[in-house]
């Protein structure tokens, strides 16, 4: 079975330059690598607790509000 050389790596990485473009690789690269890391660790058992979800923050709170107080809008407080 033949080794696989410079030439051939150097071949291959242009074909996959002029079939994805520049812009999409890097992300691709970024998918492989994660979806390799995801079947190692189902393979070996080892799995690591996903971080911690921040509760959602809205643009209406104010720094001394509590999460569930929040102003009203300029059209709540209008009456017709």
């Amino acid at each position: 079975m033949p080794n696989i050389g410079t030439g051939e790596i150097i071949l291959l990485l242009l074909l996959a330059l002029l079939l994805f473009g520049a812009k999409r690789l890097p992300e691709i690269g970024r998918s492989l690598g994660s979806g390799m890391r995801e079947f190692k660790d189902s393979v070996t058992g080892r799995h690591e607790p996903d971080p911690p979800e921040l509760p959602p923050t809205t643009a209406e709170q104010t720094p001394g509000q509590t999460p569930g107080q929040t102003t009203a809008s300029p059209r709540e407080r209008e009456t017709v």
